[in-house]
């Protein structure tokens, strides 16, 4: 049975360290962290979630875009666990879009990011998948690769009159 796990926010260490890889998908308790890591994301509201912000230093991604209270016009794709993500390319062209994030609840900054990627991962039955996303979906990967790279958005806002509090932010939607 899945249980809620607490965020970590931000300033907790475990959100600037390297993740560690994970070698074997199967082992039974990275498959209950994904299964935890899917129904905390869910509770939580988010499109997205790495282990780090669940205290695991390991790296593996929940990408799970839907429309929330918190990304209303986010598209609706299936919640996927993506052990040991990379990026294999970026395109050229970046976009800025605001972000927020679990591990710093009411804020949102405008954030750079590539507009097209390429990427490789294993599912949680160990299959290696190689995908390209474009537009919001390549935004929610490289927010939660740069978690299991010791990152956050906060570190890619170009200006701090780029960053508001989300009731401002809800207010101007």
């Amino acid at each position: 049975m899945p249980i809620l796990r607490q965020i970590a926010q931000m300033g907790h260490p475990v959100l600037r360290g390297m993740a560690g890889t994970i070698s074997n998908p199967a082992d039974p308790a990275v498959q209950t962290l994904i299964d935890d890591m899917l129904a905390t994301v869910a509770d939580a509201n988010g499109i997205g979630i790495a282990a780090p912000q669940l205290f695991e230093p390991l790296s593996l991604i929940i990408v799970a875009s839907r429309p929330n209270p918190r990304y209303p016009h986010a598209p609706e794709m299936l919640p996927t666990a993506m052990i040991n993500p990379e990026i294999l390319w970026v395109s050229d062209e970046k976009e800025k879009g605001w972000e927020g994030c679990l591990s710093i609840p009411g804020l949102r900054g405008l954030v750079p990011r590539h507009t097209r990627i390429g990427v490789r991962y294993l599912t949680r039955c160990g299959e290696l998948r190689e995908e390209e996303y474009r537009d919001f979906l390549a935004r929610v990967f490289q927010h939660e690769f740069d978690h299991v790279s010791g990152m956050l958005f906060i570190d890619r806002v170009e200006s701090t009159l780029e960053l508001m509090t989300e009731k401002e932010y809800v207010r101007r939607q």
